[in-house]
């Protein structure tokens, strides 16, 4: 069931795109962000794609598992929707698509896996909880840099500062729900070759977080899949590389 749930930013727009007469339809589009991420990273795509979607971007900061996530996403979106998510996101995704396939026009899985943790990536996930709930959650996402963003871009102060303030907006309590959530995830290599729907595969040629064997895996498994590799680029496409996932996620959604 369904958690009882108030109306947020997702529902207002929606309701307020309803209301507007006289307007061209558009794709209802919910995108997922990352862990430790929240609109910031879609900034570019919801800019970019306005003329031919509604773009909202949810608020995955309120739950501890994904089961829960994946109900208060559907609950609050449209009857039918394309679906986009990165990382955390991705996963999510995978999540709503075992929830309510029926609902989802397309979906896009964006730097992300099908796979569940392994025990060790488990207990890496634990230290760092461990570190964040003694007092060091800001030393975090410094620390991750790295593995996010591809080499050239870690001295760009302009999109380290985007990915630093959405750590900081999200916050300790939040990010300890969202890995939580991250940790108990199924591996959904099983489910994927169920989904039947246009699907746009896409990651970083360096993502070092979800590397590119992943999505190559994934596009074997969904029927309807298509690889994007976004060149120079790590995990956090969207910001790093906005035109080239911009024009690949245009392709998407009219395809």
């Amino acid at each position: 069931m369904a958690p009882d749930l108030a109306p947020d930013s997702l529902t207002l727009m929606v309701n307020e795109t309803a209301r507007s007469p006289g307007r061209t339809r558009k794709t209802s589009l919910i995108l997922l962000p990352g862990l430790l991420c929240d609109h910031a990273l879609f900034a570019p795509q919801v800019a970019a794609l306005a003329d031919i979607a509604e773009p909202v971007v949810a608020d995955l900061s309120r739950d501890d598992s994904l089961r829960v996530m994946a109900a208060r996403v559907l609950a609050e979106a449209p009857p039918r929707f394309a679906l986009a998510g990165l990382s955390m996101g991705g996963y999510l995704a995978q999540e709503i698509m075992r929830q309510a396939p029926e609902r989802v026009l397309r979906l896009a899985l964006l730097d992300t896996s099908a796979r569940a943790d392994t025990p060790e990536r488990v207990r890496q996930r634990r230290d760092v909880i461990t570190l964040a709930q003694r007092g060091d959650f800001k030393a975090i996402t410094p620390r991750m840099l790295p593995v996010y963003l591809h080499p050239d871009h870690l001295s760009d102060e302009r999109l380290t500062g985007i990915v630093l303030a959405m750590a900081e907006r999200i916050g300790r309590d939040a990010y300890l729900r969202q890995v939580a959530a991250i940790m108990t995830r199924p591996d959904g290599r099983a489910d994927l070759p169920r989904i039947a729907v246009p699907t746009l595969v896409l990651c970083g040629r360096e993502d070092e977080a979800t590397p590119l064997g992943l999505h190559e895996e994934i596009t074997a498994l969904i029927p309807r899949a298509r690889l994007a590799v976004i060149e120079r680029c790590g995990h956090l496409s969207t910001i790093e590389q906005p035109d080239a996932v911009n024009a690949e996620l245009r392709r998407w959604l009219v395809e």
